[in-house]
């Protein structure tokens, strides 16, 4: 959590935010140095780049090593080419880094001229033995200060972000109306007083981002990716991605927001229903041009630049599931409120569409889930002044009908029977014809990512476990609040009072937190304490009973403690049940007086009750002492 999460960053050191180029001397390559900001390394300068290098950004800390990655698309042109004019150098994959490190363009002449250096002792050999570092700083914030006397020490040169020489600069920020759809209502804007609370828009709540100024560009034109996503359960949890997706550009070539481009939508933003409007906009059948295009055609670009595909589809798998995992907790509380228990098959699946913006160096950013997503395969086309006609897309077609007809066949409910009364059909006669066949169809589009990846990501599922415990005391079925007995009977069945946290204290909790949560939340149609206003609360009882420990353990540990109490009651309720069945067996036929149990009735229930009883108090005390 936020504690642990902190102390990781600790560990690594460093002064958050820094990123570092190396000047080199001409005929002096050396092995790249690992800068100590943000964990990034520094890496090869390429054939391109003579006066610098090229930052590469470093896996995140939390991600665990070899993390997946989807078959990656083959590059199609051979060797890789440099980037087209007014498209910027690309992050080289790592065979292509080793092979730019290996040998310079001096060839041997630079070993050479690298020795004489050395020898000789003059400028250029100092030049080559310590080559000159310059540090951006801009965004060191705590560490700023410390940072200037590690720079002075090293006698390396800080560089200032824009923003410090210049007072007027200001980041931009995308604002994006609640319940809006197809770019309605977007705008960006550089003072956040400058929102609109009223007038022309409707007065309503709206998603405030920082507008990403560095995005990737291909063809000069900024551009996203559409990808689709299949929840196909929730409990098991189930996640496919779509291995292909669609590339929407903008039409008119980017430039960094200012204050006198700011309002037009067809530079800065991607959604397709906006720029369709513009004269610029190009429809094309063929997936690698035009203003929408198939992902897969913008992965073989990158590839035969020498762009590191497998790794960027890593990163993307690791945003999906984590993004999931985070939504996982409130959608199964909805769930449970709407679909009955112990309906079997699959009773409801959900296509997501992720949009997803590439930054510079690759780095995917999410920008929005879609629980929505248009599957139109057709555009609109203007014949004539305000006349327009539905023309087929290719593009579309290629790419959501794949995702449809396989979501189809992934959550089939009747798949499983026809492969069991396959496997237990009689042999067929010597004359009796063939069945026949359905047409072949592909391969199926979507991979699946979770659980296959599950272990790398379970880390992350402590608040799955704590919805499960919210889910189980709401009580009323179709509710997704919990009101104050069952929060009572929450702390009771888990043992959590004690003298030091009486109910009388279980109360205040209870009513501060779901005071301040109702008076925040826009739907008040049903009273009682939301899911995360129980997650806070919980957070406070954890911190209580766990006062030594980190966040994350100490929320860790509070649910281990609730689930063994909760399995131990669930235990020793069965045992009465199974009790109260062998009793009701022993009923004499009635009398006039009412029935009787016959004497020997009741030992049985009274000797099971009572081992019951002292399993779990035996269980108690050797979990209290460990």
């Amino acid at each position: 959590m936020a504690e642990s999460a902190t102390g990781r960053h600790c560990r690594r050191g460093g002064a958050s935010g820094v990123t570092a180029s190396r000047r080199l001397a001409p005929r002096a390559p050396r092995p790249p140095l690992r800068s100590h900001g943000n964990g990034r390394r520094v890496g090869a300068a390429g054939p391109r780049q003579r006066g610098g290098v090229e930052m590469e950004p470093a896996r995140e800390a939390e991600e665990p090593p070899g993390s997946p990655a989807l078959p990656a698309e083959e590059p199609q042109g051979g060797q890789p080419v440099g980037a087209p004019p007014g498209e910027e150098a690309l992050p080289a994959a790592a065979g292509r880094e080793r092979g730019v490190r290996g040998a310079g363009p001096q060839g041997p002449g630079g070993r050479a001229a690298r020795g004489r250096g050395r020898r000789g002792g003059g400028e250029s050999g100092r030049a080559g033995r310590r080559p000159r570092v310059t540090v951006d700083s801009s965004k060191a914030k705590t560490s700023l200060e410390a940072l200037k006397i590690s720079l002075r020490q090293l006698r390396w040169r800080e560089v200032r972000m824009l923003k410090d020489s210049d007072p007027s600069w200001k980041p931009t920020f995308i604002v994006k109306p609640d319940g809006g759809c197809q770019g309605d209502g977007i705008y960006l804007v550089k003072d956040p007083s400058d929102i609109r609370l009223s007038g022309s828009i409707p007065a309503r709540p709206a998603v405030v981002q920082e507008y990403i100024c560095k995005p990737l560009l291909v063809d000069k034109l900024k551009f996203d990716i559409r990808l689709y996503v299949l929840l196909k359960s929730l409990e098991p949890l189930e996640i496919y991605i779509a291995k292909d997706g669609l590339s929407r550009f903008c039409t008119e070539p980017y430039q960094e927001p200012t204050l006198k481009n700011l309002h037009q939508v067809f530079m800065h933003l991607t959604n397709y229903s906006l720029n369709i409007h513009s004269g610029n906009f190009i429809h094309s059948d063929d997936a690698n041009t035009g203003s929408k295009r198939t992902f897969s055609s913008i992965l073989c670009r990158l590839s035969s630049r020498g762009a590191d595909v497998k790794k960027l589809w890593s990163d993307i798998i690791s945003l999906v599931i984590k993004t999931i995992i985070a939504l996982t907790p409130e959608l199964k509380v909805y769930y449970q409120s709407d679909i009955p228990a112990g309906k079997p098959g699959p009773t409801c699946f959900q296509i997501l569409g992720f949009d997803i913006l590439l930054m510079k160096n690759l780095k995917p950013m999410l920008l929005e889930v879609n629980a929505n997503p248009s599957m139109r395969i057709e555009h609109e086309q203007e014949l004539s002044p305000g006349v327009f006609e539905n023309v087929p897309s290719a593009v579309d077609e290629e790419v959501k009908v794949a995702v449809i007809r396989d979501t189809l066949r992934l959550v089939d409910p009747h798949k499983k029977k026809r492969r069991d009364v396959q496997c237990q059909a009689p042999e067929r006669g010597p004359e009796e014809p063939l069945p026949a066949s359905p047409a072949a169809l592909p391969s199926l589009c979507l991979k699946q990512v979770f659980p296959k990846y599950a272990k790398q990501f379970s880390y992350l599922r402590l608040l799955d476990r704590v919805a499960a415990l919210f889910i189980r005391f709401l009580g009323v079925k179709g509710t997704t609040k919990l009101g104050p007995t069952g929060f009572r009977t929450f702390i009771r069945n888990c043992k959590l009072s004690n003298s030091n946290f009486s109910m009388a204290s279980v109360d205040i909790l209870y009513i501060d937190i779901t005071r301040r949560w109702n008076s925040m939340g826009i739907d008040h149609k049903e009273s009682g304490m939301c899911l995360q206003a129980f997650v806070e609360a919980f957070f406070c009882l954890a911190q209580k009973k766990y006062k030594s420990l980190p966040l994350h353990e100490q929320v860790a540990s509070l649910i281990d403690f609730c689930e063994y109490h909760l399995a131990a009651l669930d235990e020793k309720r069965l045992v009465c049940g199974r009790g109260v069945v062998e009793r009701r067996s022993a009923v004499v036929p009635c009398h006039a007086d009412g029935p009787h149990l016959t004497p020997a009735a009741h030992s049985p229930l009274l000797n099971r009750m009572a081992t019951a009883g002292k399993f779990a108090d035996d269980r108690n005390h050797r979990y209290e002492r460990c």
